[in-house]
């Protein structure tokens, strides 16, 4: 069952330190609303519900219904999420507009399948590293993708996945990808396994020495 992406807010008269730290007593979270040609309203959300939803993948990419007491219900999405530097706290949230009909752009989730039965895995014994968690995509808010899909069943250790590789959903681009610079990200790749490496190096230097004596000995003769 998906979580409801709602958010109760209230508007904040008040601002500057002393303000938020009234705020953090009285569990309240500081933030504001922005964009879609609107004038930026500063926001105090309920810090019990802003947790709730920061254990839910969904709260950092998808649209999110705020609704701001006393007035209608607004879509927005998280731009920033500001922590306490030293406290498991959130101290201030970013929030920013959409509009229908309009297009925008979020970092979604990547979600990697068949990692165990990748052939660089099951016959290679190579180990899966994922050098991108999330991805930017631009569309419309209604076609917003949860995630990204990438399948790397048939990939083989040594071998990497490039974000060109990778369809995108129907009316979803990646603006990630720059045809005139070639900036094409690796997304996922499956390395050898450490002790095969340290193997190969182990025989390289061994193999390196070898060859030096022989040198070295060659040298003394013709000396």
């Amino acid at each position: 069952m998906s979580v409801e992406l709602k958010l109760d807010a209230t508007v904040r008269d008040d601002q500057g330190k002393g303000a938020s730290r009234r705020l953090r007593r009285a569990k309240r979270i500081p933030g504001i609303l922005y964009g879609a040609g609107k004038k930026p309203v500063a926001l105090t959300f309920d810090e019990e519900q802003i947790l709730r939803l920061m254990r839910e993948e969904a709260f950092f990419s998808q649209i999110l219904d705020v609704k701001v007491k006393g007035k209608r219900t607004e879509k927005a999405i998280l731009k920033d999420l500001q922590r306490h530097p030293f406290k498991p706290l959130v101290s201030h949230l970013d929030l920013l507009r959409i509009k229908a009909g309009e297009k925008m752009r979020q970092h979604v989730p990547i979600h990697f399948l068949n990692q165990e039965d990748a052939v660089g895995v099951k016959q290679g014994g190579g180990v899966v590293h994922h050098d991108a968690i999330e991805v930017e995509v631009e569309c419309l808010p209604d076609d917003l993708p949860a995630a990204i899909d990438v399948d790397i069943a048939e990939l083989e250790v040594g071998s990497s996945l490039h974000l060109s590789e990778i369809m995108a959903p129907e009316g979803v681009v990646f603006p990630g990808l720059d045809p005139e610079t070639d900036h094409d990200p690796v997304l996922v790749s499956i390395h050898a396994p450490r002790k095969a490496v340290e193997e190969s190096e182990e025989g390289a230097e061994e193999g390196g020495e070898a060859g030096g004596g022989e040198a070295s000995g060659e040298s003394e003769e013709q000396g």
